[in-house]
């Protein structure tokens, strides 16, 4: 209903959803079966009250694996797990307080939201903020001088970050306990560590990410010390693809906190995000996937001793889909972290560093073209502060990242967003489809690419055609749109792709058609993108399914020889208008119906052929008994006021038929 409007990305909730019965079954597996009757969390909670330290770890350590698998997590929070696991954080040992902290960080993962919100309940927070202050206080006591010898207190920190990370996303009262408990210079001090200890850093660098979003009481306690932490990591030079997504979350860290940054630094401050993220973008999932699988397998080759642990990698945390997926430590799962990196709870066991370089490679390129969401779709009164532009030196960035004037900006870089959208080679996909520990990364391809898809969209909404390259450009980039979605003997079903190629679709075509450049979608592909529309559950989908439906057809209706065309758009807009069951999308189907039948003799032989006007006559007190018995409560103030202006110009849309269609 009227233009297609881009919303600020948000990371969604985690679901509930656990490990496949395969992760924990060694050493469990018989107890499992038994289900809840024979849950071990009784036994496992009571031995955390022993005497000795190694039962305690032991005891510990097997929660952390057991509870990977959701149905056993409400035995456990039955038992209050949370409050007997609170004071293993601060125990005596530094084994049990990694161990137990994992067990928690687990159970946050993989029980979701309300289990996370029950942590907090519980006073989580109080023995976390305790922790992560002795970690840092002991920092400096605990170097280690030995080249391969771990940092046990930054092990314990990274279990604790990774477990704040994972409440402050899921309860807003995490979040306001790290607002008032001082936790920003903590998290920083963990960020610090990244010459030495990336992993601790990158643990860090996803919960500042994570805190500074839409967190306005957190950047007001800004200090000049945070700022310099994260530009010295934005700036660093480190090569790898694990440095690479520190400084692509630091980039994002960054531009949470843009209105806390000095004026003067603000400028350079932004350049220096968008280099960043044009930087990520530049590399080649296609190319590095396949160079990673290889040197992996070269690594067994030379190394027999370890090789079998190719076929013994576990199965990663189900999404929503139920799809099962490896992902490298740290990594989001719907926006959690699902990973620990110690032996009895990583599920990407060690061995499998080139699968943590490649998932790293494909989580740092998501959160680079979210972040690009973001930056089109701010805004905060302080976008103007933006306004500054300054040369860069990137050589590389000088082609292909333009400028927007819409929210004061200096450079996007399109082109490389373009190029994401593009699917990873077919052999990348068959190499991933192979190997069981490297399948997930199919799924994670797809993200990229939707999230690409997405980004498009925004841009697409802020930008103007001459900067995105004039009309030769757009239709290129039509064209590229149209193949993804047509290229293939059937239309897509994944719904988060049709999702996002087809808001993108409807901006390019929206662009195109305000600038009378010739559409490039044929009969045919319009009425297969209505069809698989109909059938999708995903409103959104159908609304802008139907809004490209009425893009083109206003186009076409300008056009001679168009009225058999415009016949079956107009068939297919009445079909939606009258069958489908959301309001919204009947709505958005009349406002098509509207703009196609406007105007021109095509149109009108049209109206006639269909019989335009009486099946609007016998629609209209449908349309209005709907919008009163359905609209209150189920529909926002805005989409009602919509709504409410599509019943008045259909009235008014019957009274032009039938004035034109008399002569």
């Amino acid at each position: 209903m009227g233009k297609s409007k881009t919303t600020k990305f948000k990371r969604p909730q985690f679901n509930s959803v656990g490990l496949p019965v395969t992760v924990v079954k060694e050493g469990d597996g018989e107890e499992e079966e038994h289900g809840d009757d024979s849950c071990p969390a009784a036994e496992l909670l009571e031995k955390l009250q022993s005497p000795s330290a190694d039962v305690r770890e032991f005891a510990c350590a097997s929660i952390s694996r057991v509870v990977q698998q959701s149905q056993t997590i409400p035995g456990f929070l039955q038992r209050d797990a949370v409050r007997r696991l609170g004071p293993m954080l601060l125990d005596r040992s530094l084994a049990v307080r990694e161990t137990a902290t994992g067990a928690l960080r687990n159970l946050s993962a993989c029980g979701g939201q309300e289990v996370c919100e029950d942590m907090v309940k519980h006073d989580i927070m109080t023995p976390l903020t305790a922790l992560l202050r002795e970690c840092c206080a002991g920092f400096e006591s605990a170097i280690v001088s030995m080249k391969d010898q771990s940092n046990a207190v930054e092990d314990v920190a990274n279990e604790a970050v990774h477990l704040l990370w994972n409440l402050c996303e899921s309860s807003s009262q995490a979040l306001s306990v790290f607002n008032k408990s001082g936790l920003l210079d903590v998290v920083v001090q963990c960020l610090e560590k990244h010459p030495h200890n990336l992993e601790l850093a990158i643990s860090a660098a996803h919960c500042l990410h994570t805190v500074t979003e839409d967190n306005p009481e957190l950047l007001c306690s800004m200090n000049t010390a945070v700022l310099g932490a994260l530009e010295n990591v934005l700036l660093s030079s480190q090569p790898g693809v694990t440095q690479t997504l520190l400084r692509t979350l630091a980039a994002g860290t960054l531009w949470n906190m843009k209105s806390s940054l000095p004026a003067a630094r603000q400028a350079e401050t932004v350049n220096a995000v968008v280099a960043t993220l044009s930087q990520c973008l530049d590399l080649d999932a296609g190319m590095l996937i396949p160079e990673l699988r290889q040197a992996e397998e070269l690594r067994h080759r030379n190394a027999p001793a370890v090789s079998d642990i190719e076929g013994q990698a576990p199965e990663e945390l189900a999404e929503e889909e139920m799809i099962e997926e490896e992902e490298a430590p740290k990594q989001k799962r719907n926006g959690k972290a699902a990973k620990v990196d110690n032996d009895f709870s990583d599920l990407l066991p060690r061995g499998k560093e080139e699968l943590r370089e490649a998932t790293a490679l494909l989580t740092a390129q998501q959160t680079s073209l979210e972040i690009i969401v973001n930056m089109c779709c701010s805004d905060d009164p302080s976008d103007d502060e933006w306004e500054e532009e300054s040369s860069s030196d990137e050589s590389d960035m000088e082609n292909s990242l333009s400028h927007t004037g819409c929210h004061n900006i200096p450079y996007f870089p399109v082109f490389k967003v373009l190029k994401k959208t593009e699917f990873p080679k077919k052999e990348t996909v068959n190499l991933c489809h192979q190997n069981p520990s490297w399948r997930g990364l199919i799924k994670k391809m797809e993200r990229v690419q939707s999230r690409a898809l997405t980004c498009l969209h925004s841009i697409l909404s802020t930008m103007d055609a001459e900067s995105l390259g004039g009309a030769t450009a757009l239709q290129e980039a039509a064209q590229h749109l149209s193949s993804m979605v047509f290229g293939a003997p059937e239309i897509p079903k994944d719904e988060e792709f049709l999702e996002a190629v087809i808001s993108a679709m409807r901006s390019l075509l929206q662009m195109i058609a305000s600038k009378n450049i010739p559409q490039c979608m044929t009969p045919q592909q319009l009425m297969s993108l209505s069809e698989t529309a109909t059938r999708c559950d995903v409103v959104s989908v159908r609304v802008n399914a139907v809004a490209i439906l009425g893009i083109t057809g206003s186009t076409l209706a300008k056009e001679k020889g168009t009225a058999e065309t415009l016949q079956m758009i107009g068939n297919a807009l009445l079909q939606v208008a009258t069958k489908d069951p959301e309001l919204v999308v009947n709505g958005e189907a009349l406002d098509a119906l509207f703009d196609v039948f406007a105007d021109g003799e095509e149109a009108e032989t049209a109206a006639k052929n269909i019989s335009l006007l009486p099946a609007l006559k016998a629609l209209q007190p449908v349309f209005k008994t709907k919008i009163r018995k359905e609209g209150k409560g189920k529909y926002s103030p805005q989409q009602l006021c919509v709504l409410d202006n599509i019943r008045v110009n259909l009235r008014r849309f019957i009274g032009y038929l039938e004035k034109v269609l008399k002569k």
